[in-house]
């Protein structure tokens, strides 16, 4: 998952909320908030897994989601 993939991933998932989850809620495991971990240099999927798992996103939408297409 590239960066840009993150960020669409978290704005398509949490909508309005995702300034405030990036900025304020540190994720277990990782240690930071996700705006910190990105800037720390940590993969982004790992970021992504962490925020999914915090915020109980359904496994059916944690996967293939920030690309602009799907893969073949």
């Amino acid at each position: 998952m590239r960066r840009s993939e993150f960020l669409r991933a978290v704005d398509d998932e949490f909508g309005a909320r995702a300034p405030m989850l990036m900025g304020d809620l540190v994720l277990p495991g990782i240690g930071f908030t996700a705006r910190d971990a990105l800037d720390k240099g940590v993969p982004p999927r790992d970021i992504w897994a962490s925020l999914c798992e915090e915020m109980d996103v359904p496994v059916e939408r944690r996967y293939g989601v920030g690309r602009l297409e799907p893969r073949p």
